[in-house]
């Protein structure tokens, strides 16, 4: 069986398990803290990040991008029939979202409204972009689950906790996206793609009270109570 090396709340950890629950392969995951990385670890990772995947064999790959098209090529894909065309655009759709994870976490942890305010106008011009090509859905392309799915479901479902717990909606203004969203969450893939602590260690790390979503959240909380 496949293992991967993961952190809890990481964006790009949640890409490759999210694949691997959208084909529903078996996997086991390891979770290690990056503030004291292991030592075994640090042997085995180029770089010193997570994700890596431990293939049957033993081999260790690393970097989000090539482990999905790892696991896309020794096993069947969520969709047959793409043209070489399509299908290098839903590779380039699907590399937009990993660069707006690091757009979407410092967004979260942001210490003041002012500074919340000016991240998220640049990950709504991701938002706004695919606002204008996705399809009639539920899904980006169509009725098919794709890969491009896979790849903006950690923006979109962690979009969708903040929202949840603060009433801060970092996709408002953009309907297709909203449902896109609301189409991903209703697949369970997101839950399934996480671990049983991970809204806990999420609100933990996002929405402590150095964060202005912190701080949001409690008076969000009070007034819908």
């Amino acid at each position: 069986m496949i293992k991967l090396v993961s952190l809890t709340i990481c964006p790009f950890v949640q890409r490759v398990t999210a694949l691997l629950e959208a084909k529903e392969l078996p996997y086991e995951i390891e979770f290690i803290s990056l503030d004291n990385k292991p030592q075994w670890f640090l042997d085995i990772s180029p770089n010193g990040q997570v994700p890596i995947l431990i293939t049957e064999s033993k081999d260790v790959l690393f970097e989000s991008d090539a482990v999905v098209v790892y696991i896309d090529e020794v096993t069947a894909p969520l969709e047959n029939d793409v043209s070489p065309e399509q299908s290098a655009k839903d590779r380039a759709w699907s590399y937009q979202a990993p660069k707006h994870y690091l757009v979407q976490c410092p967004a979260m942890r942001s210490t003041d409204k002012e500074t919340l305010d000016e991240k998220s106008a640049k990950l709504a011009k991701a938002f706004q972009k695919a606002e204008s090509v996705l399809s009639d859905g539920p899904y980006f392309k169509g009725q098919q689950l794709s890969n491009v799915d896979i790849a903006w479901l950690p923006l979109l479902h962690r979009s969708a906790i903040i929202e949840k717990n603060t009433g801060y909606d970092f996709i408002k203004g953009f309907p297709k996206v909203k449902a896109w969203q609301s189409a991903i969450l209703a697949t369970e893939i997101p839950t399934k793609s996480v671990s049983e602590n991970f809204i806990e260690k999420f609100k933990d790390f996002y929405l402590s009270e150095d964060t202005y979503l912190g701080n949001l959240m409690n008076r969000y909380q009070t007034e819908i109570a």
